[in-house]
């Protein structure tokens, strides 16, 4: 019924979008993913946030775009818009609390903290969205 009343189309894109790129050169999803997934050759491990994210907060999605379609009067662009930056805070939450597994001694010395997934914050203030 939602469906029928949407006029256009629109697409969401939440997450490390292309382009953005630390001020080394490196690009931002290259060194989520490594986080995400693990280096085992480098000695890192897995830290999941975004798969946790999704894993934690997906089933609510559906209920979030159902309001905010009916609150936007059926406007595409404006419940994406609304949408992503939802979603993007629940990333962003991810890795400010993610915890485990911690950082090594090594790495806990060179940053001066045990976070994870927070070295310069770089990575976290990435997160972006856009709709099409």
């Amino acid at each position: 019924e939602l469906a029928k009343k949407v006029d256009r189309p629109a697409t969401l894109s939440v997450g490390f979008l292309e382009g953005t790129s630390y001020p080394d050169g490196k690009p931002v999803a290259m060194i989520a993913a490594i986080q995400e997934f693990g280096a085992p050759a480098r000695n890192i491990p897995p830290r999941p946030f975004f798969r946790q994210t999704i894993a934690s907060n997906s089933d609510n999605w559906p209920d979030l775009v159902e309001g905010l379609l009916v609150s936007t009067n059926y406007d595409p662009t404006k419940t994406l818009l609304k949408t992503g930056e939802e979603i993007k805070g629940e990333l962003q939450d991810s890795i400010i609390g993610f915890s485990d597994p911690p950082n090594a001694p090594s790495t806990i010395a060179k940053k001066g903290f045990d976070d994870p997934l927070i070295s310069s914050g770089f990575m976290l203030q990435s997160i972006n969205y856009k709709v099409e």
